[in-house]
């Protein structure tokens, strides 16, 4: 590999690590759009910027544009509060009227420089390791490594130092508020995080990508783990997987990096949607599946011990009788039958039932789990009788 090609990754990892901190809270937080949002909105910050100091390498730029992002966030939640427009319509009205007013100052006012929305929006990575920052006449890697660098360093220092405010104001903002803690000025320390990082990105990678970095990482953690700190970690690390799989695609099909970067991340995250083993799809319908037939187990074993007594009519467990009582189909009932015996719960002989002392084990069990549904012992409880019924 060339040394621009080894930048690019290097480039594009930092901006995926950078953006996967603060997508983390935003996507616990239901707060995803507002990324889409400040990525828009922050605009006319970076032109006014460049008006007042005639150069896009101010920090002006970065500082305005941080504050237009801390704006936008307010202007939603003062337009949520009035409750005449919900939060997603807020931000569908705050965010196209900021970037508007950043594309009408571009045409009108520095139409004649390379900050143009196309630039804005898709960035263009192959060009980023020619911007170089120079430092008395040695030349020390890509303006944009170093820029992304300190961001990364920025994000990680907020998220250690304010980690048990951000945990606790993101998952109960109430108990957060009793604690002593401000979770208004919490979620816009956040949302300046996000702006300076988005401003960061926007001229090696653009607004789109940003967006994506920031929250399909998140979202895809989020399907994994319910572990604030593993989600973090996992996001940071399937934000490099994409970036760096990303370009390798991009290389083999001729195609847009930061393209082929977005795409990469929406793979990943419908790879895990579907195969994920916590809330994949496939998951789910299996984990549905089973408890279907573990409900149907516990509804027959119970009824076969409630009519084991010796003045108990021996009909109520005749196999033929199930279909009449509880509306089972024949071939649902010999499934929940099979696993039964198969588990040893039950017995058969000419079609009739009768309980085994696993069986018996099972049905105390089953009477202790809907006993102590909200007991702290649930999931204890809940894993006996998954062993019980095989």
């Amino acid at each position: 590999m060339s040394t621009p090609q080894i930048e690019i990754q290097i480039i594009a990892s930092l901006v995926a690590l950078a953006c996967a901190i603060p997508g983390v809270f935003l996507v616990l937080r239901k707060m995803a759009m507002i990324s889409d949002a400040i990525s828009h909105a922050i605009l006319p910050g970076i032109v006014v910027g460049f008006i007042l100091t005639n150069s896009i390498n101010s920090p002006l730029l970065i500082v305005l544009a941080a504050l237009t992002g801390v704006l936008t966030v307010t202007v939603v939640e003062l337009i949520s509060k009035t409750r005449l427009v919900k939060e997603d319509a807020a931000i569908g009205l705050v965010f196209p009227a900021l970037f508007s007013i950043g594309v009408i100052l571009i045409s009108k006012g520095v139409g004649n420089i390379h900050l143009d929305t196309d630039s804005v929006l898709l960035g263009e990575l192959a060009f980023a390791p020619f911007d170089r920052l120079v430092v008395s006449g040695v030349d020390i890697g890509p303006k944009s490594a170093w820029v992304m660098g300190a961001i990364l360093i920025i994000n990680l220092l907020f998220t250690l130092v304010f980690f048990k405010e951000l945990k606790i104001s993101t998952f109960d903002p109430g108990l957060a508020k009793s604690l002593g803690f401000v979770p208004v000025i919490l979620n816009y320390a956040l949302m300046s995080t996000v702006s300076i990082t988005t401003v960061g990105a926007f001229d090696a990678v653009g607004a789109i990508l940003v967006v994506a970095f920031m929250i399909a990482p998140a979202a895809t953690a989020y399907l994994i783990t319910d572990r604030l700190k593993i989600m973090i970690f996992l996001a940071a690390l399937i934000g490099v997987i994409a970036a760096i799989s990303g370009y390798w695609m991009a290389r083999f099909l001729d195609a847009s990096i930061a393209g082929s970067m977005a795409t990469m991340c929406g793979i990943i995250f419908l790879f895990v949607f579907l195969t994920g083993s916590k809330r994949g799809i496939i998951s789910v319908i299996r984990r549905k599946y089973k408890q279907k037939f573990e409900f149907a187990q516990m509804t027959l074993v119970m009824h076969i011990e409630n009519h084991s007594g010796e003045n108990d009519d021996i009909n109520e467990r005749r196999k033929i009788h199930l279909k009449d009582h509880f509306g089972w189909d024949e071939k649902f009932i010999d499934k929940v039958a099979h696993l039964s015996v198969t588990s040893k719960l039950l017995e058969i002989n000419d079609n009739v039932f009768s309980i085994t002392y696993k069986g018996k084990q099972f049905v105390d069990a089953a009477n202790s789990l809907v006993t102590a549904r909200y007991h702290p012992g649930f999931a204890v409880l809940r894993k006996e009788f998954s062993i019980f019924a095989g």
